[in-house]
């Protein structure tokens, strides 16, 4: 059986900010398991007996090869992918790079990388990342 498409995934995502507010994507590649092409905060599923934080730590490990801190938790989305069969959770957190340099280890699951200025992220974006960064923007504007 397969997560997300025999029964409800969860998927962790890590919205990961730089000392300059920039924030990183990745663009999934030709392999991801679904939205190819569009970019996206990373993440990854949750291994069964898995806390989130500790999931979202070793996908971005895998897939990057930096260490982050999660951070608060800004949101939990209903991924619902009709087009694609899918259905996932996804709970994201604010994070911040503690040790490495991202580089692309699973290039099959991603082909970009980049940090991106909140004025100029791509329009390509994944459902959840789409969600997401609505709110992230609401989060770091102060209300007037």
């Amino acid at each position: 059986m397969r997560r997300g498409v025999d029964y409800i995934g969860v998927g962790v995502g890590a919205i990961i900010v730089d000392a300059a507010g920039q924030l990183f994507l990745a663009q999934r590649g030709p392999k991801a398991q679904n939205e190819r092409g569009l970019w996206e905060f990373p993440g990854g599923a949750v291994e069964f007996g898995e806390r989130l934080r500790e999931a979202l730590v070793r996908e971005i490990r895998e897939e990057y090869g930096i260490t982050i801190e999660p951070g608060e938790m800004l949101t939990v989305t209903d991924h619902i992918l009709p087009n694609e069969g899918q259905h996932w959770v996804s709970p994201s957190y604010i994070c911040r790079i503690i040790d490495g340099i991202p580089t692309i280890r699973e290039p099959e699951k991603c082909s970009a990388i980049g940090w991106f200025a909140l004025d100029e992220i791509p329009d390509d974006l994944t459902q959840v990342t789409r969600h997401d960064l609505g709110l992230y923007r609401a989060y770091v504007t102060p209300a007037s």
